[in-house]
């Protein structure tokens, strides 16, 4: 008796575990849309996913011109009466000697993580991304944006700025050491008049 009763609760735990899982709706933890391989590389492949910009760029230039005119001009006038002689003569001189020069040069070494907005139907990804860096009461902002070629993308999932098609980008600082970089208002009013 003991016997029977035994199996017969064994069925019943069996079919009591069965219909709770059947119940508990289980999913399979594979999901294609988002399903990467162990094996496969860590390149960005969808909007929404990151990649590292190594941001080089160094840029310099310089021009110089000089100028050099001049001109000489004169007129004479002479005049002879019977034992007298008179002359008149005016001379003009024009002389002009100019130059300048100018030069520029600007590098920035930044690293920034950017975000892909769009896939072109090409494979190109539309990146853009901002870092924003406040230290002692100034601020400075770096922005990247621009197209990448997915093959430039390293296995680091790191591409260089140099390797940005139509890159923007800016880097720019606000607050105190900025302000003293720039002249002063009563400066800038005394420069109109060349002082």
């Amino acid at each position: 008796m003991i016997l029977i009763s035994m199996n017969r609760f064994k069925h019943i735990a069996a079919a009591g575990l069965l219909g709770l899982a059947s119940a508990s709706g289980a999913e399979s933890l594979y999901k294609p849309g988002s399903f990467q391989s162990y094996t496969s590389d860590l390149r960005p492949r969808h909007v929404g996913d990151l990649i590292t910009v190594m941001v080089y760029e160094s840029a310099s230039a310089s021009t110089a011109a000089n100028t050099s005119a001049g001109r000489d001009a004169g007129i004479g006038l002479d005049a002879r009466l019977p034992g007298k002689s008179y002359g008149a003569g005016l001379k003009a001189s024009n002389q002009m000697d100019g130059g300048g020069r100018t030069a520029r040069e600007g590098r920035v070494l930044a690293q920034i993580t950017v975000a892909i907005q769009e896939i072109t139907e090409h494979g190109d990804l539309v990146v853009a991304g901002e870092q924003v860096l406040d230290i002692n009461n100034e601020r400075q902002q770096i922005r990247v944006e621009g197209r990448v070629r997915a093959r430039d993308v390293s296995d680091a999932n790191v591409v260089l700025s140099t390797r940005i098609a139509n890159a923007r980008i800016s880097y720019a600082g606000h607050g105190d050491l900025a302000t003293m970089q720039h002249p002063a208002w009563w400066q800038r009013f005394l420069t109109l008049f060349g002082l």
